[in-house]
C-alpha cells in the first residue's frame, strides 16, 4: 500500500480508500454483515487506512455496523471518515445532536475526517445561515472531529466559493478520466490544491460503469500493449494526479477488495507515460461515440419554468447507451430527479429550444427520455 500526507495535516493516508456505501447486501437490502466485516478488516490488514461512511447510507444502518465491524482493535488502525446529512439539518442544534448520534453509532470518541455532506450553492447557504461555521470550530476545539471537509454536487463557481468561505482541510469530490468537467472537475480541484486542501475523490468508476469489461472496451485498453483491467486503468488515472490523497472505492465483494489491494500497490503520481495517456484519448472517444443527445451542458435552457433538469436527463440518458448499463442510468436518473426535474414535467412550451445555441429538439428528446426511465 501506497500513502500520501494530506496537505493541513500530520495524517499519512493509504491512496485507496474503503468507501462503504456499496457494501455486499442481503436480499431485503441490508448489509450482509459478516461479509463486509471481513472485507473491511481485511483491507485494513492489508494497509487502507481511511474508511468513509455516511449518516444515511444503508439507511442508517451503515455508522452502526461501523462501529462493530472497527471493534477488536481495529477503530484504532484507522482514519474515519463520516458525513452530516446537511438536508436534514434545521437548526444549529441539530448539528450538535447528529455529530453525538453518529459518535454513538460509530462506538468512537471522535471522526477523524467529518465531512458537510453533498453540498451545492444552496444548501452551503443554508447551512450559513445555521451558523454551521462556529458549530464546526467548536467540534474540532473539544475533539469531536480532528479536520473538517465537505463532499460537493454543483458547479465551478459554486464549488470556489465554499472552498474560500471556511479553512477546510479537505474536499471530497466526484473525479474519474471521464468526469474532467463534471461538476467540481479539474478546475475545481486545482483550485482546492492551490488553496492546500487535501482531496478526496469519489465514484472513480462511475457508479461501476467504467469497470466494465465488455469485449469492445478491453479492445480499446489493450491498444496500450498492457493488459490491465479496465478498473486498474481508472485508479491509475486518479493516482496520477499528486493533488489526489485518496481514492475511495465502494467495493462489493472480497475480490473487488483484493484486486483493487493490488493495484494500489503501484498507484505512484506522475507515473502514467505519453502512450498511457494516449490510450485514455481513444478510451473516451470511444466512449463519446456513443453519444445519443448531442447536448455540452452549456445551460442556457436554463432554469426551465416547470423544474425539469434538462441537461442532467440527457446526461443520464446518454450514460445508458455510453456505458451499455440502463439500470445504473436510471438509478442516477431517480436520484436527482427524486426531488423534482424529471423530463416528465415538461409542458411543451418551447422556450427551452429558443434558447439552446445547438438547436436540440429538446422537446423531442424528453419524450425519449420519459419512454427510457419511465418518467
Amino acid at each position: 500500500m501506497l500513502f500520501r500526507k494530506m496537505s493541513k495535516t500530520d495524517r499519512k493516508l493509504s491512496i485507496l480508500g474503503f468507501g462503504c456505501m456499496r457494501l455486499p447486501q442481503t436480499a431485503d437490502y441490508a448489509i450482509e454483515e459478516h461479509k463486509a466485516t471481513a472485507m473491511v478488516r481485511y483491507a485494513i490488514d492489508r494497509g487502507v487506512n481511511y474508511i468513509d461512511t455516511a449518516y444515511v447510507y444503508f439507511n442508517g444502518q451503515c455508522e452502526p455496523f461501523l462501529g462493530s465491524a472497527l471493534t477488536d482493535g481495529y477503530r484504532e488502525r484507522i482514519n474515519l471518515a463520516t458525513k452530516m446529512p446537511v438536508w436534514d439539518v434545521r437548526s444549529r442544534k441539530d448539528m450538535d445532536r447528529i455529530l453525538d448520534e453518529q459518535l454513538k453509532r460509530l462506538k468512537t470518541d471522535h471522526i477523524d475526517f467529518y465531512l458537510l455532506h453533498g453540498l451545492s450553492r444552496s444548501s452551503w447557504n443554508d447551512m450559513i445561515d445555521l451558523n454551521v461555521s462556529e458549530f464546526l470550530d467548536g467540534a474540532i476545539n473539544d475533539g469531536r472531529i480532528c479536520y473538517a471537509g465537505f463532499s460537493f454536487h454543483d458547479n465551478v463557481p459554486a464549488f470556489k466559493e465554499i472552498v474560500d468561505a471556511y479553512p477546510w482541510t479537505f474536499a471530497q469530490i466526484q473525479y474519474n478520466y471521464m468526469d474532467e468537467e463534471y461538476q467540481a472537475g479539474t478546475g475545481g480541484l486545482s483550485y482546492a490544491a492551490e488553496k492546500g486542501l487535501g482531496i478526496v475523490v469519489m465514484e472513480p468508476f462511475r457508479g461501476g460503469m467504467l469497470a466494465q469489461e465488455t469485449a469492445e472496451i478491453k479492445k480499446v485498453w489493450a491498444s496500450g500493449g498492457h493488459s490491465r483491467p479496465a478498473a486498474e486503468w481508472g485508479l491509475r488515472w486518479l493516482w496520477n494526479r499528486p493533488e489526489i490523497t485518496v481514492v475511495l472505492s465502494g467495493m462489493s465483494t472480497m475480490q473487488q477488495v483484493k484486486d483493487n489491494l493490488g493495484f494500489a500497490n503501484d498507484g505512484k503520481s506522475l507515473a502514467l507515460t505519453t502512450d498511457d495517456l494516449a490510450v485514455y484519448e481513444r478510451v473516451k472517444t470511444f466512449y463519446r461515440s456513443r453519444v445519443k443527445i448531442t447536448c455540452t451542458q452549456c445551460r442556457y435552457c436554463q432554469p426551465c419554468m416547470v423544474g425539469v433538469k434538462i441537461p442532467e436527463c440527457f446526461s443520464a440518458y446518454n450514460d445508458a447507451f455510453i456505458y451499455t448499463d440502463t439500470a445504473g442510468a436510471k438509478f442516477s436518473y431517480d436520484a436527482f430527479t427524486a426531488s423534482g426535474g424529471d423530463a416528465s414535467r415538461c409542458k411543451d412550451c418551447g422556450v427551452c429550444e429558443s434558447l439552446c445555441p445547438h438547436q436540440i429538439p429538446i422537446r423531442k428528446h424528453l419524450r425519449v427520455v420519459v419512454s427510457l426511465f419511465g418518467h
